[in-house]
């Protein structure tokens, strides 16, 4: 089976991380998030992945030259403009030769659901389309999807005003399709899949939905994306997703080639090469390849980028230290600060809830 994955995305919430690498190419725990969504994908009987590109294609293309990645075939289509999200479908499915019944998933979002349990309910209720469900706490930044008791969607309502939405389940950017229904995205230009192609399939009775209580994370924003690889060293997702390292105490896994001077407390990640030194303290954090933790710094719940360094003294609180980046020594850093990749904070810089360098 297919399954098309919307990439396109800029990824504006992320920056300024984002401006040298799209979203999907930032590091959860040991790997880019794009290679957890497609060994997810691979471990679930998809044999061929469709990047759908818009934003830096060029990276995706470079990193992954082969066509291959963990386990899956990769093709590549590339929008020749922004076309939003049915229209990036239609244009990806019939760029690469899509003929069959695929998956759709936005390649920001984590997850673990039972794709052989969608394609199952999907093919027992005959519709063109089947999206997956999932409860979330607050449905009015998302897409809200009442049905009836057999499945059938009855109404597909975009961001809600809060308090208003008639059930607490919403669409968790995984769809089943059947090559039919993108008959009904006009071609050549913009189309949203959620205000105009499911409301179109809702008014044909051909939208059915099956809601999960399985794993789901929408990363976009610094505070989810922190989240999505705490939770994976937390074990609150599959055990596929763990790096392939020694676990060398509970929850904290290391790489081989990394040093541990100080200390380092689960959920924690050190990668190859990675440094803490000394007098340091790390604790629910990704300190990644090749980057420093020096004597007397302290780093929790962050993540730091390849070849990041922390200064003496330093402190690092929920925020992103972005690759080769420098954190003088002294400085504190704070409240989801993220810090582009190749900058340097001068000695006993303060910076809170911060966005410091790219363009």
């Amino acid at each position: 089976m297919d399954a098309v994955v919307l990439v396109g995305g800029e990824g504006t919430r992320l920056r300024p991380l984002t401006y040298d690498l799209p979203k999907q190419m930032l590091p959860v725990v040991d790997r880019p998030m794009i290679e957890h969504v497609v060994g997810w994908l691979a471990r679930h009987g998809v044999d061929r992945v469709v990047l759908s590109l818009g934003y830096r294609p060029d990276e995706f293309q470079r990193a992954y030259p082969e066509g291959e990645l963990a386990g899956a075939r990769l093709s590549f289509a590339v929008e020749p403009e922004l076309l939003d999200t049915a229209g990036a479908v239609r244009f990806a499915a019939e760029a690469t030769g899509v003929t069959e019944r695929f998956l759709v998933l936005n390649g920001d979002v984590l997850s673990d659901f039972d794709i052989p349990a969608l394609v199952s309910f999907h093919e027992a209720h005959g519709g063109l389309a089947t999206i997956q469900l999932t409860p979330v706490a607050d449905p009015s930044a998302f897409g809200v999807v009442p049905t009836d008791d057999s499945g059938r969607v009855v109404a597909f309502i975009e961001k809600p005003p809060p308090g208003t939405a008639p059930t607490n389940r919403i669409s968790a950017g995984c769809y089943l399709l059947e090559r039919e229904a993108l008959d009904l995205v006009p071609p050549g230009r913009r189309v949203s899949i959620e205000r105009e192609t499911f409301p179109s399939l809702v008014e044909r009775g051909q939208l059915f939905a099956l809601s999960s209580e399985a794993y789901w994370l929408d990363t976009g924003t610094p505070e989810k994306f922190l989240q999505a690889s705490f939770d994976i060293l937390a074990r609150r997702r599959a055990a596929d997703c763990l790096p392939p390292v020694p676990e060398i105490a509970p929850g904290l896994f290391a790489d081989r080639a990394a040093e541990l001077e100080g200390s380092a407390s689960g959920p924690t990640y050190l990668g190859p090469g990675a440094r803490v030194r000394a007098g340091a303290e790390v604790s629910e954090s990704v300190v990644g390849p090749s980057a420093e933790v020096s004597a007397g710094a302290r780093v929790v719940r962050s993540i730091l980028m390849t070849g990041a360094r922390i200064g003496q003294g330093a402190v690092v609180e929920s925020s992103i230290i972005g690759p080769g980046a420098e954190i003088g020594p002294g400085c504190k850093v704070t409240e989801f600060s993220l810090v582009a990749g190749g900058e340097r904070v001068e000695a006993s810089t303060t910076l809170v809830a911060a966005r410091l360098g790219g363009r």
